[in-house]
């Protein structure tokens, strides 16, 4: 039977890895019916938690999609993991849901991974509200959990349920929207009145909601003002329309193992959450943007936001559908890659298990399988209509190793399995560097690489090597020089011969290269000024300290002298590669190290250690603030040879409690002992038959 968009909500589970995610959604697709028994994450049975790697590990590392039904409404349920390392798995889980659950735990409170979540959840204006699970704990406190909430996040955040007791005297909670107690059982309902003892605290929090949802919408505060009462109805629409605007956080709570606080849950996901109806931008074919009403009746198109290739289902597209309905067998067009596809199969998902489906409406999220040009960030539309939804904002990977097979004859295979795992994974990288001539690979953390690696070497049963990467160096010069260079070799036939006398000098960092014709009276024929540029740029290729690229430099050809039989453009090429390197040797030639942006988010109990260590690293700190929840964030500049290990570093220095975002800023000379490490490098690596510069 079909839904409507109204009856659809969309919802993602975030928070701080340890905080119950996964358990939480093992007894809602309980109470929902899905399945008959909740599974532990230690059992390795959760419908969320499916691959080797989380069942070995007992963590989540991708998102997991899930859905029930509940009172004839469908909820996805989008289980997202708690570690920083697979940030780019929760990026995307997010961008397909209209609000986001965080869950924190109340015995430990606001964590650093739900710090993040929020400030990116700000960033994008995402409606949110917040789980605080774990109420059975020995030292859970919900009032000061609610208070390290305001006090970190900055929000109005209102409680719609509370509990009776915390800890060993946890005995349930009581929907305050409801008015109804919801006894801990076990997971069987037992619905209570609200005991004497608590009427006043459930009284108090009541008038804090009615006036948390008064402000969502200007007719009902005209009626709070006036009456000072809001119906149940009223309530709960004024809770929606504040959660679309981000102006209200409500809190729910429970314990997820105790199944308590479920059916409140659930009952809030229907009742308060905003289902996906509104619009989102797009940009048409001459990049204009354009806004698309998320319609089930209009021009059929979906964005994909995630793509995994499964061994039995061959390459699977999960798709948010932003507009229409698609159906088997329609055609749609690749915006991105200008090609049609015909979608054969359509699918709806708990955890690995696919259900087939016949339709996919506006609104909801599921699979599209086996469809060959279709890749994360792609849109899928009508030909008619040809849109692009723009691409998920993922964070640049931090943390990079070089990496090679133990035996040459896996290179090729390495190589495939590492670009497979950069087209599910668009937080993984791998890239050949030309100067360095090493593979790279670059990921969001060390745990993040491992588990890749890991799989790869236990399936194919293959030996990896990895090492610290290179770092890609220059060379320049600091002064202006000028020198003349004679090409001359006789041969049996026409011989070789050119002569040029070229003049350098530096440019500005950035400037890259300059040539410049400067013969006069015709004692250089112009058809063999190509071959001197040409040499020049072959020259600049390998410096005279250590090898590395030349950059920011003007090279000037101002006399020359040339033969009427044995001159030619490869004469003067070569007299040029001399002239080059003659001239360099005059021109004080330095080194050039990569400089890096860096900015670091750090808890204030470990400011100063980071201030230090990055002091201890050369860099230059351009500046810090706080930006709540006891976070600050350090901007500073960074040789990227002091930060090959950084992420591993920090995490060290920190107790893992950091994060960091890193780019390319520009070149800096560098001398003395830091430069002679670098030179002394560069030749051992030639003198080993290494090859590498």
């Amino acid at each position: 039977m079909s839904i409507t968009i109204e009856q659809i909500r969309n919802i993602a589970i975030g928070g701080h890895g340890g905080t119950g995610k996964t358990s939480l959604v093992e007894h809602l697709l309980v109470t929902g019916g899905v399945i008959p028994k909740p599974e532990t994450v230690e059992s390795g049975k959760t419908v969320s938690d499916f691959t080797e790697e989380e069942i070995s590990r007992k963590i989540s590392i991708h998102t997991s999609v899930s859905h029930i039904k509940w009172e004839d409404i469908k909820i996805n349920i989008l289980d997202t993991p708690g570690s920083g390392d697979f940030i780019g798995e929760v990026v995307e889980g997010f961008r397909a849901c209209e609000s986001v659950l965080l869950l924190v735990a109340a015995d430990s409170g606001v964590q650093i991974e739900t710090i993040k979540l929020w400030r990116r959840l700000n960033k994008e204006n995402k409606p949110r509200f917040i789980f605080i699970n774990k109420m059975d704990k020995e030292h859970a406190d919900f009032n000061k959990t609610i208070g390290d909430i305001k006090e970190k996040f900055k929000v109005n955040a209102v409680p719609v349920v509370i509990p009776m007791g915390n800890g060993n005297d946890f005995k349930g909670v009581i929907d305050i929207i409801e008015q109804k107690v919801y006894m801990n059982t076990g997971g069987k309902q037992d619905i209570q009145d609200i005991p004497g003892n608590m009427k006043d605290s459930v009284e108090e929090a009541r008038m804090a909601l009615i006036e948390a949802a008064a402000e969502g919408n200007d007719e009902l505060m005209e009626k709070y003002l006036e009456e000072e009462k809001l119906s149940e109805e009223e309530i709960k629409e004024g809770l929606k329309q504040g959660i679309k605007k981000s102006s209200i956080v409500p809190v729910l709570c429970g314990a997820a193992t105790l199944s308590a606080g479920i059916h409140s849950l659930l009952n809030f996901f229907i009742n308060s959450v905003p289902s996906p109806g509104g619009k989102t931008k797009a940009l048409k074919d001459d990049d204009s943007e354009v806004e698309v009403a998320i319609d089930a009746d209009g021009s059929c198109s979906c964005f994909v936001y995630k793509t995994s290739i499964d061994q039995f289902s061959g390459k699977l597209s999960y798709v948010k559908v932003i507009s229409g309905t698609i159906h088997p067998d329609i055609e749609l067009y690749n915006t991105q890659v200008n090609k049609k596809e015909k979608i054969s199969k359509l699918f709806v998902c708990q955890g690995k298990k696919l259900e087939d489906t016949q339709e996919l409406i506006a609104g909801d999220i599921g699979i599209l399988a086996k469809l060959n040009t279709v890749e994360t960030n792609h849109t899928l539309c009508t030909h008619d209509n040809t849109i692009k939804y723009l691409p998920l904002k993922l964070p640049q990977p931090v943390h990079a190793v070089a990496i090679s097979a133990k035996t040459k004859k896996d290179e090729d295979k390495l190589n495939q399995l590492l670009q497979k795992t950069a087209t599910e994974d668009l937080t993984f990288r791998i890239d050949y560097n030309k100067e360095t001539r090493e593979n790279v690979v670059s990921s969001m953390g060390e745990l993040h690489l491992n588990i890749i690696l890991e799989k790869i070497k236990e399936k194919q049963k293959m030996e990896i090597e990895t090492r610290v990467p290179k770092v890609a160096y220059r060379e320049t010069i600091t002064m202006p020089a000028s020198a003349e260079y004679q090409h001359k070799k006789q041969t049996g036939g026409h011989g070789q011969y050119a002569k040029v006398v070229l003049e350098i000098r530096p440019l500005e960092r950035g400037e890259h290269f300059a040539f410049v014709n400067a013969i006069f009276g015709g004692v250089v024929s112009r058809g063999y000024i190509p071959g001197v540029e040409k040499g020049v740029l072959e020259g600049m290729e390998e410096g005279i300290l250590a090898g590395y690229p030349v950059v920011d430099l003007e090279a000037r050809i101002v006399d020359g002298k040339e033969h009427p039989v044995d001159s030619s453009e490869m004469s003067f090429k070569l007299a040029a590669r001399g002239a080059l390197k003659a001239a360099m040797e005059k021109a004080k030639p330095v080194l050039l190290e990569p400089v890096m942006n860096l900015t670091v988010f750090v808890d204030d109990q470990y400011l100063g250690d980071v201030l230090s260590d990055l002091s201890s690293r050369r860099g230059r700190v351009l500046g810090q603030e706080p930006i709540g929840g006891g976070i600050q964030e350090v901007k500073a500049q960074v040789p990227q040879a002091e930060l090959l290990r950084y992420a591993i570093d920090l995490k060290a220095i920190t107790s893992g409690t950091a994060a960091f975002e890193i780019e390319f800023s520009h070149y800096n000379p560098i001398s003395g002992k830091v430069a002679d490490d670098v030179i002394k490098a560069s030749q051992a690596a030639k003198e080993g038959g290494a090859g590498s510069k």
